[in-house]
């Protein structure tokens, strides 16, 4: 990797390099055994793609638009908090590459700094990921804030009553990282017993009671579009559609939560069927190449969100990092859309994939 890193994997190997143990256990690691975190990127391994030859691929147009705002592409970026223990400029950072890309950022509630300080640091659009918490005038505050500072969507993380067992956490003790949207409206000091300052942090101000009274309760409180993060269900999906959200954004968390649930991309399929072009879905979860893209889009996903890349971008090398990970996605998936003969989004379908895919077997 003396010219750099030529594809994601390798951003992943330099940044466990550069990082101290601690955070990059936080960032890279998952719940429990870490079957799901495993299943998540290998789920995609199992789809093949099926092109179309004699295709006219002179121009190909990855452009798109989520809840009317347009991007170059169908890659945004997901909401990873504490972006800080990567680089010193952290989130500033992966705004403003955000921004050059042509993309949309969803700020995590958990980072390092201010949702005001994201927002003035360049102009793009944002959309802002919220969490319900105890105290629900915590959630309303940090929403009216996002609000007043431009952010366009709501994402309602809904996954989290309580803190997966992210064992790496817990042996390396984590810290609880600033976190500069809660100055002033709730204290992070917190004494665990033992073991991770963050999953301490979690059972006291999450709210294991969250249910959908209060999607509608968050509709009632402002005028911005809410998706949901979180779905894996199709029985979630209709329910999510009934409340009325603008979107859905299919996901476990990066498998953080709650191990042994299927791999996102194994139940795409399912939710889009169930929402029926109702509102868009997204993507979250193992996408580590621009055929992983591919593959969101032909089963029907509008867009896909990646995390730990950027992060791993970031740690790297910093803005120029989250910048370049964006792109070699971009250049990933515009290369596979032409060897596929896709010149357009709209030209990839279901039929473009075979999910039933059994691999040769080795000769005894």
């Amino acid at each position: 990797m003396e010219d750099g890193p030529v594809n994601l994997r390798e951003f992943q190997e330099l940044a466990k390099r550069n990082l101290p143990k601690m955070y990059y256990d936080y960032f890279s690691g998952g719940a429990e055994d870490q079957f799901t975190l495993r299943e998540n990127v290998e789920a995609f391994q199992r789809i093949m793609l099926r092109p179309r030859i004699l295709v006219d691929v002179s121009k190909i147009d990855m452009s798109t638009t989520l809840l009317g705002y347009n991007m170059s592409s169908p890659i945004l970026v997901a909401p990873t908090g504490s972006q800080q223990l990567a680089h010193p400029q952290g989130e500033l950072a992966t705004a403003r590459a955000a921004a050059a890309c042509n993309t949309i950022m969803v700020l995590s509630f958990a980072s390092n700094y201010s949702l005001e300080d994201v927002a003035s640091t360049c102009s793009a659009v944002r959309f802002y990921q919220l969490y319900v918490f105890k105290r629900r005038d915590v959630s309303a505050a940090l929403l009216q804030r996002a609000e007043r500072n431009g952010y366009k969507a709501i994402v309602v993380t809904v996954d989290t009553p309580r803190l997966g067992r992210r064992e790496a956490d817990i042996k390396n003790k984590m810290i609880m990282p600033r976190n500069s949207n809660l100055e002033g409206l709730i204290s992070v000091d917190v004494n665990p017993t033992g073991g991770s300052k963050l999953e301490a942090f979690a059972s006291e101000t999450l709210d294991p009671s969250l249910s959908w009274k209060d999607i509608e309760w968050l509709k009632s409180i402002t005028k911005l579009p809410i998706m949901v993060k979180g779905i894996i269900t199709a029985e979630d999906a209709r329910k999510a559609v009934d409340a009325g959200v603008s979107g859905i954004v299919v996901s476990n968390h990066g498998a953080r939560q709650l191990d042994y649930t299927p791999p996102t991309i194994s139940v795409l399929d399912e939710v889009v069927k169930a929402v029926s072009g109702a509102v868009p879905v997204l993507l979250d979860g193992g996408v580590r190449r621009g055929t992983d893209v591919f593959k969101a889009l032909a089963l029907g996903a509008k867009a896909v969100m990646i995390g730990r890349p950027v992060v791993y971008g970031l740690a790297v090398k910093g803005e120029h990092g989250v910048r370049s990970v964006i792109k070699m996605l971009q250049n990933e998936l515009e290369l596979t859309m032409a060897l596929a003969g896709c010149p357009t989004l709209r030209d990839i379908t279901r039929n473009h994939v075979m999910i039933n895919y059994e691999r040769p077997r080795s000769p005894l």
